[in-house]
């Protein structure tokens, strides 16, 4: 039967100033990422097997997980035609072209995390050599990634799972000495994986050298029956996410290959010799890029909840305002629309943020692959506050969409809750929302660019006798900019009073590109509020920079000098 649109929801369209199209190739990232959207959607809603003979909320726990296994290898099938002449790696950017299958499978691909995440780490953390072993074409392996344990989420340095290194037979020992270190919420565990990216204390001579990732086999690749010394099994039904498949691991005396461990950054040789990754953080990196996805998964998530609330109120008329007249639309009301307006504006910021915190992460790692770890702070500070702030406020919106849709936002059937516990979860995983937030809070890039003291300099060089205000000014990270701010000489008359000072009081500071501004008050009388650009060095370097070309003339490098004493690091 072909689906008969409401007449409201016609009349509401033709009523639109914009260009919808327009607006859609935006949203998917050009025209020709709409086309190849619409023919993947095309091909999978053509396909008679994926669609369900009884609705999955009428499904019991077990068979709702067995028609999603069903399902998920179609639709992997399905992926493998399409992308089978790629000869490029695998495209980890975020992208609608595949998003139908959120409307195949209602509550996750238990194959999710293969793809999204053992893949990926494999990709970023093993060497060459083990990732042509281990993600070669035909592969039996059906992987997880098990870092998460009963006892211990974020705190990553109290995980208790131990892999201690045997030097007599060159492999490491794997043991979970505690009911709290068993692994805890890996997606596809419970059933369906038979191998996993597992995280685990590393001992050598009874040394514990930190945490480390290794690539462990659970289930034997023919019978899939758990290996000896295995624990593993599913945790159970949860507020969503039920075909997630998310298990639990107890590991006993288990034994892997030396070369088991991902070895891209710290290695063992087979004498026992440790040697110590550049940085620690480089074993993050996949959480890293997951909470970059996170961002833009949000704002599609909640562009979907405010796309039913929005329907619903366009189609509900509620209320007699006046005697002799219809009921208006539900959507008429200002009340309704303070809800959904804000919901689909930060829809469409979440999304841009997002593609701007991918291209950031994809920058910081092409640096990080040529040896300058210099910004890996700065992204693991800014990932935590934007996948904190996205997700908490993206479940409060859904959540006003549902209430927004009344009594029947509560019903299964209009998606609602299944959205909610969706993102519900998202404010947890990959980082539980306090947590991120005061590694955002704490974030070293914040503290190792704290300073007392900046420089203003003018395009006069008569305003070289203005004095250094020392105040505190949080993270600059700021390069000069060639050109000078062009209302200064408006804002100080610098011919008639060479010596006019700047307030201390800073609201704030703003950096456009290389250009940084600060919002002063200035001592002209009246207390006028201005922007003035500054220049904010780094001053562990200071002593390197060459006089001729950050000053113009005697007096400022005179002036410099005499006041280096304020530049004090905090």
């Amino acid at each position: 039967m072909d689906a008969k649109v409401d007449k409201d929801l016609l009349l509401e369209r033709e009523k639109c100033t914009f260009d919808i199209q327009e607006l859609i190739h935006i949203i998917d990232g050009g025209k020709e990422k709409t086309l190849m959207r619409k023919n993947v959607e095309n091909l999978v809603l053509s396909i008679k097997e994926l669609k369900d003979e009884v609705p999955e909320d009428y499904l019991s726990h077990a068979e709702k997980y067995e028609n999603a296994v069903r399902k998920g290898c179609i639709l992997f099938d399905i992926y493998f035609q399409l992308t089978k002449n790629n000869t490029t790696k695998l495209d980890q950017s975020p992208s609608n072209v595949y998003r139908i299958h959120e409307g195949i499978l209602k509550q996750v691909n238990p194959f999710l995390l293969h793809y999204g995440l053992f893949m990926p780490t494999i990709m970023s953390q093993a060497t060459e050599e083990q990732q042509t072993k281990w993600l070669k074409k035909n592969s039996k392996m059906i992987g997880t990634y098990a870092q998460t344990e009963l006892g211990h989420g974020s705190f990553l340095r109290g995980l208790e799972t131990t892999a201690t290194f045997d030097p007599e037979t060159d492999e490491f020992i794997l043991n979970s000495p505690a009911i709290t270190s068993y692994k805890f919420w890996p997606g596809g565990l419970g059933h369906t994986a038979n191998a996993s990216v597992l995280m685990a204390q590393l001992y050598i001579k009874e040394k514990c050298l930190g945490t480390h990732l290794f690539l462990v086999q659970i289930r034997d690749f023919e019978t899939h029956k758990p290996l000896p010394g295995i624990k593993v099994g599913e945790i159970g039904p949860k507020m969503g996410f039920n075909t997630a498949n998310n298990g639990f691991l107890g590991l006993d005396n288990v034994r892997i290959p030396r070369e088991n461990m991902l070895m891209k950054n710290a290695q063992v040789l087979r004498d026992g010799t440790y040697i110590k990754s550049k940085n620690d953080k480089l074993t993050y990196g996949s959480m890293v890029m997951v909470r970059v996805h996170i961002i833009s998964d949000i704002a599609y998530e909640l562009a979907r909840a405010v796309t039913i609330a929005v329907r619903y109120s366009a189609v509900r008329h509620q209320s007699l305002l006046k005697e002799g007249n219809p009921e208006p639309q539900v959507l008429d009301y200002v009340t309704q629309q303070h809800k959904l307006f804000i919901s689909i504006a930060s829809s469409h910021a979440f999304r841009v943020v997002g593609k701007w915190m991918w291209k950031t992460y994809t920058k910081v790692i092409a640096q990080i692959g040529e040896g300058n770890l210099n910004q890996l702070p700065e992204l693991h500070a800014l990932t935590c506050c934007l996948k904190a702030v996205c997700t908490r406020d993206g479940l409060a919106m859904v959540e006003s969409c549902r209430l927004a849709c009344g009594g029947h936002g509560y019903l299964l059937s209009s998606n609602l809750p299944n959205l909610y516990s969706i993102v519900a979860a998202s404010v947890t995983y990959e980082g539980e929302h306090t947590v991120v937030l005061l590694q955002t809070a704490r974030s070293n890039n914040f503290k190792e660019n704290t300073y007392k003291g900046f420089y203003v300099e003018f395009p006069d060089s008569e305003t070289s006798d203005l004095e250094i205000v020392s105040t505190q000014v949080i993270n600059p990270s700021i390069k000069r900019s060639a050109s000078p701010f062009a209302g200064l000489d408006e804002l100080f008359d610098v011919h008639k009073n060479k010596k006019r000072k700047l307030s201390s009081s800073i609201s704030r500071v703003q950096n456009s590109g290389d250009t940084a501004f600060v919002s002063i008050n200035a001592d002209d009388g009246q207390n006028a509020s201005h922007l003035i650009k500054i220049e904010l060095y780094d001053l562990k370097k200071i002593s390197e920079i060459p006089s001729n070309e950050y000053w113009k003339n005697t007096k400022t490098r005179t002036k410099l000098n005499r006041k280096k004493k304020n530049f004090e690091h905090i």
